[in-house]
């Protein structure tokens, strides 16, 4: 008796600790922006962008905030550092409400912010500012050397050598010449297979290509982007969007008044929010490329969400190879998503601008599919010919708001087509056809609940075929 007393209790502790484990195995993504925000009448939308981020500071580990170089900006002036200060100092006044939209009651020590974050955990203030550097000045590949290094440069090669298995997330809002500089430097004192495992670490999405002033963009040759894709082609997930982000920025004309009157008039963010000149918030696609919302894994461009979708292909210098969107039919694809998504994306930063606002506001509802609950896809063996049930039915709403589902199959990811019964409903069945042996199928599963702004949530589940 003794002895299955004692067995029991192990198990337990084990269980405890698998629990513990799992817990702490949710952490945020690692974020850096490379960002030429500016005086709202040079170029109003980093700092749109910006404010867009500060609402969503839950879902990120902001790592970086570096201010560079970009279209507008050559050299980077550096009184221009104020306006991501100002932000940032709009966000210590909202991040009490936002606070409340998780239950968070207070802020952890600096030193344990310094460390991983869990989803959910809203840093603090004096956190950010301490991650907002100056990076590169001056851009195009001529800069790169012994004269470029920046504390943005220097921050980057210590973010990459710090004992952290996941990967970081560069998302140039104007030029990465920053993170260029920083692989040159490792390059001048490390072997190769250093340099390369230092680079794999990084995951780069390009607004396209602004390493350089606005008057030469077509002249690639200039850029130290493309230095980035011919010497690492194969060591660096470089996005290239062409796409994406010209149809964010038509879409936020189109949809103005919504962000006059739900986002620039709520909290302190709200009012640091300016006015468009040319777009609204065309460098958002490079973080939402990587948000957590169930839709798409950012380790893999061809899953379609709201940064739209990607394929390896030439890129525009005709030269080299990346993850891009600008040729057809892969622009209209990616423009399709974007369209599909977009007031999806606005509600949800509505919504999050009304906790910033007066601290209460909805929730996303919780999908969970077949028992599965997270944001990692749902991974599926199935053979072909068989029909198979997906089951959503346990599915949560936090504030006890009604859910409704669509489910359906994201074409490029496989030949085969998927036949879905009653796709509005919360259990469907799905019939894999005979000619999807070998295939990966993806499905999505939307859920949208019926309270403020109709947040959904979304779950991706990948539909393995055996071979025959």
């Amino acid at each position: 008796m003794r002895r299955i007393k004692i067995i029991t209790l192990l198990l337990v502790l084990i269980g405890i600790t698998a629990t513990s484990s799992a817990k702490k195995t949710a952490l945020k993504p690692r974020l850096v922006v490379c960002t030429d925000i500016a005086p709202a009448d040079v170029e109003p939308d980093d700092m749109e962008s910006m404010v867009h981020l500060m609402a969503y500071a839950d879902m990120f580990e902001i790592e970086a905030l570096i201010t560079s170089v970009g279209w507008n900006c050559d050299p980077y002036p550096m009184e221009w550092m104020q306006y991501l200060r100002r932000v940032i100092k709009a966000y210590a006044s909202d991040v009490p409400n936002l606070m409340k939209r998780s239950g968070q009651k207070r802020h952890l020590s600096l030193k344990k912010e310094n460390g991983s974050q869990q989803m959910g955990y809203w840093p603090s203030a004096e956190y950010l500012s301490e991650r907002a550097v100056m990076g590169s000045m001056y851009g195009g590949i001529r800069s790169i050397g012994e004269r470029n290094d920046s504390p943005g440069s220097d921050l980057l090669i210590q973010l990459a050598d710090e004992d952290d298995p996941r990967p970081i997330y560069v998302a140039a809002w104007g030029g990465a010449n920053t993170l260029a500089q920083a692989i040159w430097r490792v390059k001048q004192t490390r072997s190769a297979y250093e340099v390369r495992k230092f680079v794999r670490k990084f995951r780069l999405f390009t607004i396209t290509d602004q390493d350089m002033d606005y008057a030469h963009r077509m002249d690639r040759a200039r850029s130290s982007h493309r230095w980035l894709r011919q010497e690492f082609k194969d060591d660096l997930q470089f996005i290239w969007d062409e796409g994406a982000w010209q149809e964010q920025c038509e879409l936020g004309k189109r949809n103005w008044t919504l962000h006059q009157q739900n986002i620039q008039t709520k909290g302190e963010l709200g009012k640091e929010y300016p006015d468009y000149k040319w777009g609204v918030e065309g460098d958002t696609p490079s973080f939402l490329y990587v948000m957590p919302n169930g839709l798409n894994d950012p380790e893999d461009p061809t899953q379609a969400g709201w940064a739209g979708y990607h394929e390896r292909g030439l890129c525009p210098d005709s030269l080299t190879t990346a993850w891009t969107s600008w040729q057809e039919p892969v622009r209209s694809i990616s423009v399709g998503y974007k369209q599909r998504f977009y007031m999806d994306e606005l509600n949800d930063f509505m919504a999050r601008m009304q906790w910033a606002d007066e601290g209460r506001g909805n929730h996303n509802p919780t999908v969970v599919v077949n028992g599965h609950r997270g944001l990692s896809p749902l991974v599926i063996q199935a053979k072909a010919g068989e029909t198979i049930r997906l089951d959503a039915s346990k599915s949560k709403d936090a504030d006890g708001n009604d859910i409704h589902f669509q489910w359906w199959q994201q074409p490029e990811t496989g030949t085969a087509k998927l036949t879905i019964d009653d796709a509005a409903k919360s259990i469907i069945n799905v019939f894999i056809p005979a000619d999807a042996a070998g295939q990966m199928l993806h499905v999505i599963c939307e859920a949208s609940d019926n309270g403020p702004f109709s947040l959904k949530s979304y779950q991706r589940i990948i539909i393995k075929t055996a071979l025959r």
